[in-house]
């Protein structure tokens, strides 16, 4: 057995990481951005035809393709803990439990779920369009899938009706927002990554050195 003194594990990742911790704390950073877009567009809504088009998932998906799986959900359970506690984050600038426990509640729940499976997806298998077209329709379902069921269950409507009023007249909006976003995120994922890059390189050499 070595008597050769070991340094703590702790101390030992904290002295081998400073890099690390600063892309750390530039994503929360970002997350607390994203959750405070969130709360700004989920109130606007766009009155195009007799549906509105709401903006929130536009945020949602930028989130996502920008931050990951982990933060980008984060991102948006901090939105969801906003509202819930009463700012007027949510659309129509309500807040509250009682938006949360009511006929929308679930889609505003599905949005932490949106966050994660699109960020996940991304975070697999990249940022091309081919992969992020794909991955926002599925968060898009991952929005009306407990967003349909607690539809469902509160006002005792059938599937086909719940779809009629909750998802078909929001096709044609989530469709232009998912080309929004996927052309947003392409401009602005290298600017993210030659960021961290800056920051890694930052942390590595504090006094410019190198």
């Amino acid at each position: 057995m070595s008597l050769t003194p070991q340094p703590a594990p702790g101390a030992q990742r904290a002295g081998r990481s400073p890099a690390l911790q600063g892309i750390r704390a530039l994503d929360l950073v970002f997350c607390a951005l994203f959750a405070a877009l969130s709360a700004v567009l989920s109130p606007i809504t766009i009155p195009i035809g007799p549906v509105p088009i709401g903006l929130v998932h536009v945020s949602i998906f930028l989130a996502a393709g920008l931050l990951g799986a982990k933060y980008g959900a984060a991102s948006q359970v901090v939105f969801v803990l906003l509202g819930a506690a009463g700012v007027p984050v949510f659309s129509g600038f309500r807040g509250g439990l009682g938006v949360l426990v009511g006929p929308t509640g679930g889609f505003i729940v599905g949005y932490i779920l949106c966050a994660f499976f699109v960020g996940l997806w991304l975070d697999r298998r990249g940022r091309s369009l081919r992969a992020l077209v794909p991955a926002m329709v599925c968060g898009q379902l991952a929005t009306y899938l407990p967003g349909l069921l607690w539809y469902m269950y509160l006002t005792q409507t059938g599937l086909g009706a719940a779809l009629l009023v909750c998802v078909l007249p929001f096709l044609i909006g989530d469709a232009a927002k998912i080309a929004l976003s996927a052309a947003l995120i392409r401009k602005l994922w290298p600017l993210l990554h030659r960021g961290r890059r800056f920051t890694e390189a930052a942390q590595e050499d504090p006094a410019g050195t190198n």
